[in-house]
């Protein structure tokens, strides 16, 4: 909207519902930048403490008969206060700076330690102050995937997914993911997943082959019209700059050009394993809760957390429309319908926000479920061709000025660090796809999934962090759903009129197509996003909702 952003979500903030990861993002400010605003004397010494850095811990005093030693020094994440207490060593903010966190990982990941090569990958694909060296990354994720790291064999997989540092292959990339995931390879979901993108890869192919076909038909033609000419012209003097011989020749080596893409083609089309799909239904079965977590066909689902975050009204920017009503509500239908318990932070400062997200530490568990539902302003902010998302809480500054943002990456870390077995954050927000690198799922299905014994019971067991986004790495619109968000609307509406165990991937399915509606109705464009949290733990689990009261 011109003049304001009233009607774009930049910046939306998350209230807290405890332990269930639903980030909801859903607006992007553009308003003049302001004057700074005040936090409390001590609150920047508590939110650096909050931060999560390399630490590089003392070495161990130890015994060995008579004689004394002390071990090497050893690297973790963990947060700067923990880092102090423990006696460890770090530069402040050095995820900013990959020198210094090169030096804390480099020799560990030297001597062959599997955690460090991987940290050191990281440190190169992400760029951490310049720019993304992805080669170098591949090179010490392949040396931590040889040893079984299950975190660098993912983040292989999301490389050759997108083509970065190595030759795009996707058939590559769901293997990889298989491994991390700890898949056979005679699973019955990664047959299916393969199954699929080999399908897609063998049209694409076979449209290839047809494209060369064509290519070379028509180059025949040509060649032997030419050969005729050159026949004719024979012992004539050429009165042109390019002589028919010469046409005759460059048109054979873009044949033989064309051949050989062909045959190149045909190659990679060979190639293509072929494997069986099979089909299955999920039996019907009533959800009731029992004990401490929620069960449904004898299965235990664990306890539900949620931590909800609406922002609305801002200090030093435009207020927004919505945020506070699509918390609300939604917050209502998680405990209601759901059986969550919330935590709702409404109009919430960084160092409000922040806490909630860290104390999550000491209320969840390895069976817990948590959703984290952000709505509010969020921004972006480019550091070389990689770019950077933040949600922006109701004491933040204009841009550029990103003293009192919170940034993604402080987000990923601490859900890295959740012991919760599922996790799963809706964000709607400007940018709000921004909270993961990794690209869009290939082990979505075709059908719903929910109902899918075979998906559910392999699921179930594994950790899961997912990121829903209301558009993606691009603005939002934050009005459009009578008193809601588009998003919000269309999310509010599925979830209420659900009868039944609900995967996230059908719940995105359910409001992809009606929110890309709505908001073009609003003169709009606008797409949700689905896809995996890079780096916070991922082990091809899922998210799911499971109803504890019935729906009329």
């Amino acid at each position: 909207m011109a003049g304001s952003n009233k009607g774009i979500h930049h910046n939306r903030w998350l209230s807290y519902s405890t332990v269930l990861a639903f980030l909801v993002l859903s607006a992007c400010s553009n308003t003049p930048e302001s004057e700074v605003s005040g936090t409390p004397a001590n609150s920047e010494d508590v939110i650096a403490g909050l931060q999560i850095v390399d630490c590089l811990l003392p070495g161990q005093l130890r015994k060995l008969g008579n004689m004394a030693y002390m071990s090497p020094r050893r690297p973790i994440k963990t947060t700067a206060a923990d880092c102090r207490i423990r006696g460890g060593e770090y530069v402040a903010y050095d995820r900013a700076d990959y020198k210094t966190a090169l030096k804390v990982w480099l020799p560990s990941a030297e001597d062959g330690d599997a955690e460090a090569q991987l940290s050191v990958g990281e440190i190169f694909e992400k760029g951490l102050g310049t720019e993304p060296n992805y080669e170098v990354a591949v090179f010490w994720y392949k040396k931590a995937a040889d040893q079984g790291n299950k975190s660098a064999l993912f983040n292989l997989g999301t490389l050759y997914e997108q083509g970065l540092g190595v030759e795009q292959d996707r058939l590559q990339a769901i293997n990889y993911y298989r491994q991390a995931w700890g898949m056979p390879e005679d699973s019955l979901i990664y047959q299916e997943t393969a199954q699929r993108e080999q399908d897609g890869l063998r049209a694409e192919l076979a449209a290839q082959l047809k494209s060369k076909d064509q290519q070379m038909a028509l180059l025949d033609k040509q060649v032997a019209s030419l050969k005729k000419k050159v026949s004719s012209n024979a012992g004539k003097v050429a009165v042109t700059d390019i002589s028919p011989s010469d046409e005759l020749a460059t048109l054979q080596q873009l044949l033989a050009s064309v051949q050989n893409d062909r045959a190149s083609v045909e190659r990679k089309l060979s190639t293509i394993p072929k494997l069986r799909t099979p089909a299955l239904s999920m039996p019907a079965a009533a959800p009731a809760a029992g004990g401490d977590g929620i069960k449904l066909d004898g299965m235990d689902f664990g306890r539900y957390y949620a931590l909800v975050i609406g922002n609305r009204d801002y200090s030093m920017l435009d207020d927004l429309a919505t945020p506070l009503n699509d918390a609300k509500e939604i917050g209502e239908i998680l405990e209601k319908q759901y059986g969550f318990q919330v935590q709702l932070l409404l109009n919430s400062d960084r160092l409000t926000v922040m806490q909630a997200i860290n104390e999550l530490h000491s209320v969840l568990t390895e069976n817990d479920n948590l959703l984290i539902y952000y709505a509010g302003h969020g921004s972006m902010v480019n550091v070389g061709d990689r770019d950077t998302g933040y949600w922006l809480p109701v004491n933040a500054d204009a841009p550029p000025n990103d003293a009192f943002w919170v940034s993604n990456e402080f987000v990923s870390n601490h859900l890295g660090r959740l012991q919760a077995k599922r996790v799963l954050v809706i964000a709607d927000s400007c940018y709000g796809g921004l909270l993961s690198s990794a690209p869009g799922q290939l082990f979505l299905g075709k059908g719903r999934e929910s109902d899918n014994p075979e998906y559910v019971k392999y699921k179930l067991p594994r950790k899961s962090r997912l990121l829903m986004s209301s558009g993606g790495d691009k603005p939002v619109i934050d009005e459009g759903g009578d008193g809601h968000s588009v998003f919000a609307r269309e999310l509010i509406n599925a979830l209420k009129s659900n009868k039944g165990l609900l995967s996230a991937p059908d719940l995105y399915a359910q409001i992809r197509e009606p929110v890309k509606h709505q908001a073009e109705l609003n003169n709009f464009v606008q797409e949700p996003v689905y896809k995996i949290i890079k780096g916070a733990g991922h082990e091809v689990g899922d998210f799911f909702f499971v109803p504890t009261t019935k729906v009329n």
